[in-house]
């Protein structure tokens, strides 16, 4: 990452958070951002595609707490005019930049800061030293960022498991010009302004300020002749396909992470973690409830009656249930083992039956409940039935009391 982003880019602002923000509204938002401009979602729309560079340029470096903390000091050391007093004319050269030395600004930054610039050496001495110096330090090796995808499975698959296919848009160097920047078979030059540092000083008074380079936009090089693949942004936009198992029992909205799937790690280091998003469709006749699975069956007032052997589906197949005589509407019933199974867990079916009421009725269905009802001597309400009476009673007897 050149000075440039460091210094001028404000990756809160492409995220739209606050720069208190958490980690979690910082991934919030760019999950939301990202859906949004994904590239898939917006084929050929060139601003969308560039957007989504930039969130995902803000998210690699927010999402890494090391990154973020560098990023910020970097960004305070700036404003507060750390990089102040280098960098001034002197006899070699016009305008200071002949005698601009950035291990010099570097070690005028550490005795602002009391002494303590933290990793500022290894930070800009990575993004700033381009001229290959003696002393100057490789780029240390830092963990790649974490990445995030999003899956759709079935009902029954998420009971019991399934191996996906997942296709992670990421950006890798450029197989072109292999991360050059320039068409293959010739090399970008070094800036004429800034000599390769990606610096250049301001002078105000006696004091002279150091920003990146506008001429090479702080790269520090100059590409004459871009790559035609990358178009000289040294990176490009690739789908990664790559397979794993969703495990048995998955929910809706669960985050599986697969370590060391994610971006791989510059310099070298490891490569971050990939987090799955696993998104679980409905199923149009069962429910679920942790480890169980629901399934609700319709039935007649007289099979609820006399009793009746259901035959009840399952994910696997079918069971026979017994419903006794005298049953309730709404009386739930437990199939063992037929629920979500998954490494020392077994869940059951849970089922209930429902009576279903008929919207219409023929003249014989209708004569027949008539009879019923005639032939039917037991109250179903007995306990209203007698609240009912005891108030007339009282009524009745107040009434009374009352007369002339």
């Amino acid at each position: 990452m050149s000075a440039k982003d460091y210094y001028e880019k404000d990756f809160y602002s492409e995220l739209g958070v606050a720069k208190t923000a958490s980690s979690a509204e910082i991934k919030k938002a760019y999950r939301k951002l990202a859906r949004d401009l994904h590239p898939d979602k917006n084929p050929g729309n060139k601003q969308a595609e560039d957007k989504f560079k930039s969130v995902s340029e803000a998210y690699d470096v927010l999402s890494d707490a090391v990154k973020r903390k560098e990023y910020d000091e970097a960004r305070d050391l700036m404003a507060s005019g750390a990089f102040r007093g280098f960098g001034a004319p002197n006899a070699g050269g016009a305008g200071g930049t002949a005698g601009f030395d950035i291990n010099d600004l570097l070690r005028n930054a550490g005795a602002q800061s009391g002494g303590a610039a933290g990793g500022f050496g290894d930070l800009f001495g990575g993004l700033f030293n381009r001229g290959g110096s003696a002393g100057t330090r490789a780029p240390r090796a830092r963990r790649g960022a974490d990445v995030e995808t999003e899956v759709r499975i079935s009902f029954a698959d998420a009971v019991s498991g399934v191996t996906v296919s997942l296709g992670i848009t990421e950006r890798t160097p450029c197989p072109t010009c292999h991360g050059v920047g320039s068409r293959p078979g010739t090399a970008p030059r070094e800036c004429p302004v800034c000599k390769g540092t990606g610096l250049t000083t301001r002078n105000q008074g006696s004091f002279a300020f150091s920003e990146p380079c506008t001429n090479c936009h702080g790269t520090g090089s100059i590409i004459d002749d871009p790559c035609p693949t990358c178009h000289g942004e040294r990176t490009v936009l690739h789908t990664r396909r790559l397979t794993t198992r969703i495990p048995a029992g998955v929910s809706d909205g669960q985050r599986i992470r697969l370590a060391g799937k994610g971006e791989p790690g510059p310099g070298g280091g490891p490569a971050g973690d990939l987090y799955v998003v696993v998104h679980v469709s409905g199923h149009e006749l069962f429910g679920r409830s942790g480890d169980n699975l629901t399934l609700t069956v319709p039935v007649t007032f007289p099979e609820l009656a006399v009793g009746t052997d259901l035959t009840v589906p399952t994910l696997s197949g079918s069971v026979r249930l017994r419903v006794p005589a005298g049953t309730s509407s709404g009386r739930k019933f437990r199939v063992k083992g037929a629920g979500v199974q998954r490494k020392n867990i077994t869940g059951d079916l849970i089922v209930t039956v429902e009576v279903a009421v008929p919207q219409r009725l023929s003249a014989e269905a209708k004569a027949a409940l008539e009879t019923f009802a005639k032939a039917q001597r037991e109250d179903p309400r007995q306990a209203i039935t007698r609240a009912l009476r005891s108030r007339e009673s009282a009524g009745s007897g107040t009434g009374s009391a009352g007369g002339p």
